[in-house]
């Protein structure tokens, strides 16, 4: 088969924090009133409801990504690896929080040594759209104890213990696994995160309809503060702006901005790469639109692409490690 950018039919997780935002990003709600998420690329166990995306155009539609790389991961993943549990090592997301998101952390490396059934999370927050006074939440306050969050935890304070950031539009939030963090209301992200589901919740904003999983989070809460946020690095050629928004072990973002009409390169490596359209238009051969909105996977054995974009194009592109 001659390999081609690959495009997946958006899944839209109802939640009872979402908004509708997420319409101006090109998902179709329908009579759907509360969108919280659109997993946009996704390959998690069969255990996880509609966890796993499915092929929307050309020759391979309707064929799921777990099948493909099942079949052949060769083409996809190049020389880059499949997740412990082999499927594709990234979760791609936009996220609307309309309502405070649980405050919540994902387990630590050693609770998932002893936890077999459990999985690290690393996830990026790139902020897309906030309201004015909108904050979000992460890290603890120097000097707040195990003993301290746990008391918070009970009376109902616990908010007052983490640390509350102004959301700033086009700011990239790293969160490791261990960093307690919750997404504040009023904010519309770009999520990029390894694939994971395990969640625990310590607060959820007087909400008694989830379960709080308050003895296995504080058993993986790092105690300290998030690492702070430093002006990226920018790079900027020809009507071109390159923002090196984030370098994780697990993968790398970098956004990309058009002043005039351009010709970008990508999938150097032999790796494959996501591209996040967040603004304006574009083209990739053969015949793929970039519009806002529309994610895309680059195959590993399709080397040397060139988009072709509009003025005033906005696109992520997330890579693995070591192939940026």
């Amino acid at each position: 088969m001659t390999p081609t950018p690959l495009t997946f039919a958006p899944m839209l997780k109802p939640k009872v924090w979402g908004g509708i935002r997420l319409a101006s990003y090109g998902k179709d709600l329908g009579a759907m009133k509360t969108v919280g998420e659109s997993w946009e690329l996704a390959d998690l166990p069969d255990s996880i409801p509609e966890g796993r995306s499915v092929v929307a155009e050309g020759v391979l539609a309707g064929k799921t990504l777990h099948s493909l790389l099942q079949e052949d991961p060769t083409w996809i993943m190049g020389d880059a690896e499949l997740s412990p549990e082999g499927g594709f090592p990234l979760l791609i997301k936009y996220l609307d929080a309309r309502e405070n998101l649980s405050m919540q952390v994902h387990p630590d490396e050693p609770w998932v040594a002893t936890h077999p059934g459990d999985h690290l999370k690393t996830e990026s927050w790139i902020v897309l759209d906030a309201e004015p006074g909108a904050m979000l939440y992460k890290g603890i306050r120097d000097g707040v104890t195990r003993e301290a969050f746990a008391a918070a935890i009970a009376d109902g304070t616990v908010v007052e213990l983490v640390e509350a950031v102004p959301a700033r539009v086009g700011e990239c939030h790293d969160l490791p696994s261990g960093t307690c963090h919750a997404l504040g209301a009023g904010i519309l992200v770009a999520e990029i995160q390894t694939p994971s589901d395990t969640t625990f919740r310590v607060f959820d904003w007087g909400r008694t309809d989830r379960t709080l999983h308050v003895e296995q989070a504080l058993a993986c809460i790092a105690f300290e503060p998030a690492a702070a946020i430093e002006p990226p690095p920018v790079f900027e050629r020809d009507g071109v702006r390159i923002t090196q928004l984030s370098r994780t072990d697990h993968y790398v973002i970098d956004r990309i901005d058009t002043d005039a009409t351009s010709t970008i390169h990508l999938a150097a490596g032999n790796a494959p790469e996501v591209l996040m359209m967040l603004a304006g238009r574009g083209e990739l051969p053969p015949q793929t639109t970039l519009e806002t909105g529309r994610t895309v996977l680059l195959p590993a054995a399709l080397p040397g692409v060139e988009a072709a974009l509009a003025p005033g194009a906005s696109m992520l592109r997330v890579m693995l490690p070591g192939h940026d």
